[in-house]
């Protein structure tokens, strides 16, 4: 599932900006909704064991679509990168971060090489490509402003020349480039696992094996 990550706009210098796939969120609260509404009926009307398989299944997948629909989220500001993605929050201080890469999907890595892919913003081929037919129209009409700019090439600006996620990625290189040096964003990498997500998914798992497998 792809979409266009939206920065909070106009935000002060002291805030984060927040980079969240809507589109993800929305399918989010739809399975969410669907599953809910089984599991619920399963554990109302449901006979011998079926309300507790529901209940288990619930416990464990519930956490599981908000890990990967609701929760990822990229908080960026003058000081420090914040990743949350489905299972791990990872915040690396901007001398930590050596670049930032768009590829297939978009990731941030650390000065000693390690990776961590931005879950929030995902790549979308799709966007890039409606990005690239709006430039070359620019250019067929002759357009003055559009036509100077390349799709891809940094520095685009988000006026149908550069597909969001790539305009978002440009945004927090900029940041980096500008604040690598600074005092107050020097530190460590430092990676906190989301154990609100893991302990209940795990329960579920468990129970949801004991029950199927003592059945």
């Amino acid at each position: 599932m792809t979409s266009d990550p939206q920065p909070t706009p106009a935000d002060p210098a002291y805030q984060d900006r927040v980079y969240r796939s809507h589109a993800a969120i929305a399918g989010g609260v739809l399975l969410l909704a669907i599953g809910v509404w089984l599991g619920v009926d399963a554990l109302v009307r449901g006979e011998g064991r079926t309300p507790w398989v529901a209940l288990a299944g619930l416990l464990f997948a519930v956490p599981l679509v908000v890990a990967f629909t609701a929760r990822p989220a990229v908080y960026a500001n003058e000081d420090r990168l914040r990743v949350r993605n489905p299972f791990r929050t990872i915040t690396l201080p901007w001398g930590a971060v050596s670049g930032l890469r768009s590829g297939y999907s978009n990731e941030v890595f650390t000065q000693d090489g390690t990776k961590y892919q931005l879950w929030a913003i995902p790549v979308s081929l799709r966007g890039r490509k409606r990005a690239a037919r709006r430039h070359a129209q620019q250019v067929a009409s002759d357009d003055p402003v559009g036509s100077r700019v390349r799709p891809g090439a940094p520095g685009a600006t988000p006026d149908g020349t550069r597909a969001a996620g790539d305009q978002a990625m440009d945004d927090l290189r900029e940041i980096a480039e500008r604040r690598e040096g600074a005092e107050t964003a020097q530190g460590e990498p430092v990676v906190r696992w989301a154990y609100e997500v893991l302990a209940p998914c795990a329960a579920g798992a468990v129970l949801l094996g004991v029950l199927l497998g003592t059945g």
